[in-house]
């Protein structure tokens, strides 16, 4: 994983940079990830480049707590992308996804799936020849009044004894 943590001018805070070449890269970036927005218009596949990119509205989780919630425009792109299908996109180009994860499913390695997984059953899939992967903070950031919240998992009542 390659990361390089630059110093943005504005109030000193670190502009985030990851690069993914494997599956275990993917799920340190997919963490990162967690909870972002996606505008469906924010979304580009370039077949003749390879390339699918998109820009999201990631939540500031290494920010620490009680210091305020923030936002930070996030680029994402992928490369060796041989095709794109999509499920349930809203194809407004206004319409929000949050974006739940970013997983690898390889078929005959290191040839595969890439998987961006959003909350309302949407979901994107590329076909990557392998993983090559880049997130990118570009530095605006936002103040916003919630952290977003994950439900409990309940105990299952077959384990209690």
């Amino acid at each position: 994983m390659g990361g390089d943590d630059s110093i943005n001018a504005e109030g000193g805070s670190h502009l985030l940079r990851l690069l993914a070449l494997d599956g275990q890269d993917l799920d340190v970036i997919s963490a990162h990830l967690q909870d972002a927005v996606v505008r469906r218009g924010d979304l580009r596949y370039l077949p003749t480049e390879r390339r699918f990119a998109l820009a999201l509205q990631r939540f500031d989780w290494e920010r620490e707590e009680g210091s305020g919630h923030q936002r930070r425009l996030t680029a994402l792109h992928f490369e060796q992308v041989l095709a794109v299908r999509h499920r349930k996109l809203n194809e407004h180009s206004d319409a929000l996804h949050t974006l739940l994860a970013v997983y690898f499913v390889d078929n005959e390695k290191p040839s595969g799936v890439v998987v961006l997984e959003f909350s309302d059953g949407a979901a994107i899939q590329l076909d990557v020849e392998c993983v090559e992967a880049q997130m990118k903070d570009l530095g605006p950031v936002w103040e916003v009044e919630t952290r977003p919240v994950h439900a409990k998992v309940e105990d299952d009542d077959a384990n209690k004894a």
